[in-house]
């Protein structure tokens, strides 16, 4: 009986296409091209694949929803290239001086190849230092122990050519990242609002919060589906204030706030405003299909989580969606508001590292 609905279904949807002139997606593996996708509850699953899992793309694909990145979108977001006018949205690679989570901080080093003729650089880093891309390595579906696709932290450690394949970085930067951008500024929002929050504590920034600095914007924030003004493959960017308080705190503060002790669970120290964990948000950040999601905070997602669960496992592990932090959104903000337009075209060129786990982002939005 269930395999008669199934296909009931399938028929109905080619006859729904055919007078639409949609194109949905339905059995796996997804054309990235399709116009229509599922709403997370419909998704279907695959057996090997954790309950929740979006691995929709094929067995061997380890860029997710970058695979919504298109030429046919990518040429559409062109569009939104009207000036010309460029914004960097990446931090200085020593901001944070002091990185969070207890993370090594940025050196450079200068090499003297001749004397007052030839120099180079020598660099010291983590990727997750500044602004950065969370690649599909960097936190698995926690219950199960299983990153993006299958991926496992067997493979991750392994130091073969097979296991550096799976979910690495270089995959992200030969397909590479373009599209148009979205921003929700909810830290002016919020300011304009009388809402007071410091950026260095625990504070969640729901998905009805979000609607509303979205309607103040302009901007229905619901997907394009349910008709709003999100398209399917767009990079959503979100303002919640940590780049602007870090600019006008001391060293002394910023120091003291990314030194707090760092440990796994609801009693880590460390203390971040965010998106909320909600099922509300979850369907949202799913159901708009974004080809990736950032923000200008050390986690994008209020931290440490009060559930059982984090974003980043829903986002990375479970659906293969690029998550972005600290991204430098200020300059974005202000270009923003004085256009009256919240949405541009955006290019990022992930790190070229065979088995890497995350990236800086080497990102640009131009209007």
């Amino acid at each position: 009986m269930a395999d008669q609905n199934v296909k009931a279904n399938n028929r109905l949807t080619k006859i729904s296409d055919f007078l639409t002139g949609n194109k949905t997606a339905t059995t796996i593996p997804w054309d990235p091209n399709c116009t229509k996708f599922p709403s997370r509850k419909d998704v279907p699953r695959r057996e090997d694949a954790p309950m929740g899992a979006a691995w929709v793309w094929g067995k061997d694909d380890y860029i997710g929803r970058i695979n919504l990145l298109t030429p046919t979108r990518v040429s559409a977001a062109s569009s939104q290239i009207r000036s010309g006018e460029i914004i960097p949205l990446n931090l200085p690679l020593d901001v944070p001086n002091v990185p969070a989570f207890g993370r090594e901080p940025f050196k450079h080093e200068i090499k003297v190849l001749a004397q007052d003729v030839a120099y180079d650089d020598k660099y010291s880093l983590n990727t997750q230092s500044g602004t950065q891309w969370d690649g599909f390595r960097h936190i698995a579906h926690i219950p199960t122990q299983t990153f993006y696709n299958g991926t496992k932290g067997s493979d991750i450690e392994a130091d073969t050519k097979e296991a550096k394949n799976k979910c690495g970085i270089h995959h992200w930067a030969e397909h590479g990242i373009a599209g148009r951008g979205i921003l929700i500024d909810y830290w002016s929002y919020a300011q304009e609002k009388g809402i007071i929050y410091d950026p260095y504590e625990y504070y969640t920034i729901s998905l009805a919060e979000l609607q509303a600095c979205g309607k103040a914007q302009g901007i229905d924030i619901r997907p394009a589906s349910q008709g709003g003004d999100i398209q399917i493959g767009d990079i959503l960017f979100i303002r919640s204030g940590f780049v602007s308080r870090y600019h006008s705190a001391s060293p002394e503060v910023r120091a003291a706030a990314a030194l707090r002790p760092h440990a796994i669970g609801k009693d880590d120290d460390q203390r971040w405003a965010g998106v909320k964990q909600e099922e509300a948000m979850i369907d949202w950040l799913h159901d708009c299909y974004f080809a990736a999601v950032a923000g200008d905070a050390p986690s994008f997602e209020a931290w440490p989580s009060h559930e059982e669960y984090m974003l980043h496992e829903y986002i990375l592990a479970l659906w293969g969606m690029p998550l972005g932090e600290m991204f430098d959104l200020e300059k974005l903000a202000k270009t923003c508001k004085e256009k009256g337009r919240w949405t541009f075209f955006v290019t990022s060129a992930p790190a070229n590292c065979e088995g890497g786990v995350s990236s800086h982002a080497n990102a640009l939005a131009i209007f």
